[in-house]
């Protein structure tokens, strides 16, 4: 009998910190600026994107330094699981924390990268970066990123 893959098996919560990491899928929907209604709490996503990631390979440029160099970025760890409604439907922690099984689509269930572009989760092609934006962040929400 084959053995399950390890995010089947192992919670989150008790994830040594390499699962932890092969978890992400590398959508970077994380990255993207969001609104949050003051009166009824609802989180909207933008399509401007942290000037700290590369748009290109959809990874963190300064990802040790991340939460030091931007100190809006939420590290999501063991200890915020409970409070992840900031990540949008299709993280990988999120449907683990939920209970829920890993896309077709995740790289570790298709055994590539590529496969989050080409499913269309990621923010690949989609985003504009924060440097290059001086508008209104009301008028970029969008709502793809709650695809799932």
């Amino acid at each position: 009998m084959a053995q399950k893959p390890f995010w089947q098996t192992v919670p989150l919560a008790e994830m040594s910190a390499a699962q932890w990491e092969a978890v992400c899928d590398g959508c970077a929907k994380c990255c993207l600026l969001k609104l949050q209604d003051e009166e009824s709490d609802e989180i909207v996503f933008t399509d401007v994107v942290c000037h700290l990631l590369d748009g290109e390979t959809c990874r963190c440029t300064q990802y040790t330094e991340r939460t030091k160099l931007v100190p809006d970025c939420v590290k999501l760890t063991k200890d915020n699981l409970d409070k992840i409604d900031f990540m949008p439907p299709s993280c990988a922690y999120r449907l683990l924390h939920d209970g829920k099984d890993l896309p077709d689509w995740h790289p570790l269930v298709s055994g590539t990268a590529d496969s989050v572009v080409m499913a269309g989760m990621s923010v690949k092609g989609r985003v504009t970066d924060e440097t290059g934006f001086d508008g209104d962040l009301e008028n970029r929400v969008v709502d793809w990123p709650l695809e799932k």
